[in-house]
């Protein structure tokens, strides 16, 4: 009966699926209905203590940022051009062929540019037109050249940098931000957009609003189950945490903490490879969060049905997570529990990093608790009482990407799950890498993979070129990502020559693995267990507070 069970269910959560595909998104049964004005008092308090009334926040909301254009285009009394300019940019920086990229840039300069500079109207600096002139110059008038200058001469005009404009950018920002940005807050318009913010914030679901299907994933407080909602069709991930669950393991500060970070990473402009909320609400007995579904299953399933990754395979989703984590350390975020299990795939086979209940807002005070998975944790967070930021996330992804290649941790040889043994083993071993790796990768993994990259032993050998540019260093100052400059210094490393950024942020490279369409790709829903049963969570009982059960259930309210 079991079994029959589980095929039902596998059957109408791919059905539903199929059904969300095919169908176009209806309409929203309910007619939408804004709050009176006067709600604007009591969300500028509200928003006002989570420091939400600035430029940037508002600006990197969608809804935020056409009320602002709006009040600047149509309120004003002098339209401001900037929104122009500051699109077409925006739209530079997502062609993903670069003769393309450099036709729209002569464009944007002959328009917005050289008119700027003729008019000698002031509101750009001289720097920022050479900047753009340096990379931009076409030699027009120049002598005649010979045929191999000429060619020598077109291969570096089509190679235009995508952050070509970033000094027209900044520029553009500190003009809103000085000149029309406390009018619009003074205006109608924020008064819309704090009614907008009221509603979002007192939006009433229940599980009436949505049909859910089979369990797609298992933690310690609840499960994931895939669903659609009623009204337009959509499929999500609804992640259920049970309330009673959370109480007796005095889970309130995680459970409200995961909400917390969820909202700061789906905020503003939505990051194409980090799971994000949608929606949130809470029953007598759960809390729900409404997330994006990833049908495609996660990593750690692949590995086992797919055997270990190549290099370049495991190339294509490092790159991928590494600009997920750029958009958390932008936000001063660490993610705390980076690994194959938490890496999910959508239909196509492009990444997203999930389960963001351990992260971490370190913008105020750094976080010392040991917390996170064994055999991907940094030195600094085993040692109690060390304090950290992102750099622990660095050291994760070098440990996953050798999972990637290898098929387990780098401190599991012996697939122990004496998770004291594995921390051990974390602080002390040193690892030797398989010779099938290339020289760039070994450059990448090698040094992070020792106990002290002093170590006599490791002086006398030069096996290592690229010695600072590592990810499992114990020497945080000479980690690759901590040594100021963040995902940049991975961006730049050898072992990723030739990946085009942009084309990456557009998930254009094609993925290594398609997951199967027609299956769930996931374990039997009524077997499901833990993605990755060699993986044990360590959590710190430093740090955490109880909460009441009113406490959490405020912020859903």
């Amino acid at each position: 009966m079991a079994d029959l069970e589980a095929v039902l269910a596998d059957v109408s959560y791919l059905m539903a699926m199929e059904k969300s595909k095919c169908t176009p998104a209806a309409r929203a049964s309910k007619k939408i209905q804004l709050p009176d004005p006067s709600v604007r008092s009591v969300m500028v308090k509200c928003m006002e203590k989570g420091g939400d009334i600035t430029f940037d926040k508002i600006f990197n909301q969608r809804l935020g940022y056409l009320l602002f254009k709006d009040f600047c285009q149509n309120v004003l009394t002098d339209p401001l051009p900037q929104f122009k300019f500051y699109e077409e940019i925006k739209g530079y920086e997502k062609m993903d062929s670069a003769d393309d990229r450099i036709k729209k840039a002569r464009e944007i300069y002959d328009t917005f540019i050289m008119r700027e500079l003729l008019s000698n109207s002031g509101l750009y600096s001289k720097a920022s037109a050479e900047h753009v002139q340096k990379l931009l110059h076409n030699n027009a008038g120049s002598k005649p050249q010979k045929e191999k200058e000429k060619q020598e001469q077109q291969e570096q005009q089509t190679d235009v940098p995508t952050n070509l404009f970033d000094p027209y950018v900044e520029e553009i920002f500190t003009y809103l931000r000085e000149n029309s940005f406390q009018r619009f807050v003074d205006s109608d318009k924020f008064t819309r957009f704090c009614q907008w913010k009221n509603l979002e914030l007192n939006m009433q679901l229940s599980m009436n609003d949505f049909s859910v299907h089979r369990i797609i994933g298992r933690g310690g407080f609840g499960e994931v189950y895939g669903c659609r909602k009623a009204d337009t069709g959509k499929m999500y991930a609804m992640k259920c945490l049970d309330k009673k669950r959370i109480k007796m393991k005095q889970g309130e500060t995680l459970a409200l903490n995961e909400r917390i970070m969820l909202s700061l990473v789906s905020t503003g402009q939505d990051c194409p490879f980090i799971v994000c909320m949608t929606y949130a609400f809470h029953t007598p007995d759960k809390l729900c969060f409404i997330l994006d579904l990833m049908n495609g299953g996660d990593l750690h399933y692949h590995l086992s049905q797919h055997g270990v990754f190549n290099e370049n395979e495991m190339k294509f989703y490092a790159a991928e997570v590494i600009l997920g984590l750029e958009h958390m350390h932008r936000r001063y975020i660490v993610y705390r529990d980076l690994k194959p299990a938490n890496i999910l795939l959508d239909e196509n086979g492009h990444v997203r990093i999930s389960d963001l209940g351990l992260a971490c807002d370190f913008s105020k005070k750094k976080p010392h608790a040991s917390v996170g998975t064994h055999g991907y944790m940094a030195p600094e967070v085993l040692s109690k009482g060390t304090a950290y930021d992102s750099s622990a996330d660095w050291f994760s992804f070098g440990c996953m990407l050798y999972k990637l290649l290898k098929g387990h941790s780098p401190f599991r040889q012996h697939k122990t799950k004496d998770k004291h043994e594995i921390d051990r083993m974390t602080l002390t071993m040193n690892v030797e890498l398989p010779d099938t790796f290339s020289q760039a990768l070994r450059d990448l993994l090698e040094a992070l993979l020792q106990v002290n990259i002093f170590k006599k032993s490791l002086i006398q050998s030069s096996v290592c070129t690229y010695t600072n540019f590592n990810l499992l260093q114990r020497d945080i100052d000479k980690r690759l990502g901590c040594r100021g400059n963040g995902a940049d210094e991975l961006k730049e490393h050898p072992f990723f020559i030739g990946v085009d950024w942009n084309i990456v942020y557009q998930q254009k490279y094609p993925p290594p693995l398609i997951p199967p369409r027609g299956e769930v790709n996931a374990a039997d829903a009524f077997d499901i267990g833990s993605f990755d049963e060699e993986d044990t969570k360590g959590q710190s009982s430093t740090g955490i507070k109880f909460i009441s059960q009113q406490a959490i259930l405020k912020l859903y309210s």
